[in-house]
């Protein structure tokens, strides 16, 4: 799908370099689809050896609060994106003032805390669950009071797999869940009855395009992504009305690059929104084997000024990640999981395998949703220890 205005935007030409703030996976699958595309790459990290610097041209080692750093980094770049949603607002517009950054940091300004994501969200006419704000004891009480239970509290800034939230079942536990989440400024969220949780990407150029894949249908084990599955076992007219909800917030937040957004569909076929990621996402992984164009080359594309590609997905695939754990007992037997047909491995390169720490994925594309999910998980099963 796509949408287009008519403003030029020169694209700048392979050999130009595009830079990178974030040292994890996401840099990395980023920096290997816009080298493929003719483009060189540097990536801006604290961590002296990381996934991304493994697969850049250059590497600056330095912190997001050093500023001379990330002006001589901006200035020795053409274009910069990022990799995670917390780099700091000041970063990205100090990076501004000496090359084109995207997505900014306005809009990283209001996905970076819930509150300000659930007004831009209420403001922009797209559904999300009812919630307050808890800042202080006497709003946690009113909160509660209000959304009751069950409910999420959720801190405002930096939660993601499932960190910095804690389910209320009932309202008598509010103040210990306050007191455990450090009596942060928290989001107390009505807690959504969901059929399946799925997930849109969109993929936004600057002249204003669009394209856009899914819904991918996720499953979680512990708060973390474990399965992603495209398409998405919704109906039809859901499968629509998230991808236009999708469309609708990378239009409103003036992103360019690769946004996803992530919903829970109701028991009553209703999407409504729980998160916004401005940046590629876990669930998108499978796109480097099922789309023609990954999301990664899409975020290339964007910040470069090209055209974007495609999103479509002419088979079904599936995704299961990678954690840790499998290495419990030893290295995994790699060669037992790629013996399953159809199946492909992505490591990333980090040195220390822990519980719960994303080491890789498995993808595969097949004739049905079904064989596809099978094959991934057969292959993980293989692996060893989960």
């Amino acid at each position: 799908m796509a949408n287009a205005d008519t403003t030029p935007h020169e694209p700048l030409p392979p050999g130009s370099t595009l830079g990178v703030f974030g040292g994890g996976q996401l840099g990395r699958m980023f920096c290997e689809a816009a080298s493929a595309l003719g483009f060189k790459t540097h990536v801006f990290a604290p961590e002296g050896d990381c996934p991304a610097s493994q697969a850049a041209d250059a590497h600056t080692v330095a912190d997001y609060h050093d500023f001379a750093a990330v002006a001589g980094f901006a200035e020795s770049v053409d274009a910069v994106t990022l990799e995670f949603e917390n780099v700091p607002v000041a970063t990205a517009e100090a990076a501004a003032r000496h090359t084109r950054v995207a997505p900014s940091g306005e809009a990283l300004f209001m996905v970076q805390n819930r509150g300000r994501e659930k007004r831009f969200l209420l403001g922009a006419g797209v559904p999300c669950a009812p919630f307050a704000m808890v800042r202080n004891n006497d709003e946690l009480l009113a909160a509660v009071d209000l959304i009751g239970a069950p409910s999420v509290l959720k801190t405002t800034q930096f939660g993601y797999d499932g960190k910095g939230q804690v389910v209320l079942h009932d309202a008598a536990e509010a103040a210990d869940a306050w007191a455990y989440l450090g009596r942060h400024k928290c989001v107390l969220e009505q807690f959504v009855e969901f059929r399946r949780e799925v997930s849109v990407v969109v993929a936004r150029g600057m002249d204003g395009a669009t394209a856009v894949c899914g819904p991918i249908e996720n499953d979680h084990k512990n708060h973390i992504l474990d399965l992603s599955l495209l398409p998405a076992a919704c109906d039809e007219s859901v499968a629509a009305e998230a991808r236009r909800v999708a469309e609708l917030v990378a239009k409103e937040l003036d992103l360019v690059g690769v946004v996803c957004v992530e919903f829970f569909e109701t028991t009553d076929g209703q999407v409504v929104v729980n998160e916004i990621a401005p940046r590629p996402h876990n669930s998108g992984h499978l796109t480097i084997e099922a789309c023609a164009a990954s999301q990664f080359e899409q975020q290339a594309r964007a910040i470069a000024g090209m055209p974007l590609g495609s999103f479509e997905a002419p088979r079904p695939a599936a995704m299961a990640n990678l954690l840790g754990d499998l290495w419990s007992a030893g290295e995994p037997d790699w060669d037992a999981a790629k013996a399953v047909d159809g199946v492909q491995l992505h490591l990333y390169g980090k040195g220390s395998a822990r519980p719960g720490r994303k080491m890789g994925h498995l993808t595969a594309v097949a004739d049905t949703v079904e064989a596809a999910r099978d094959a991934v998980l057969e292959a993980r099963r293989r692996l060893g220890p989960s």
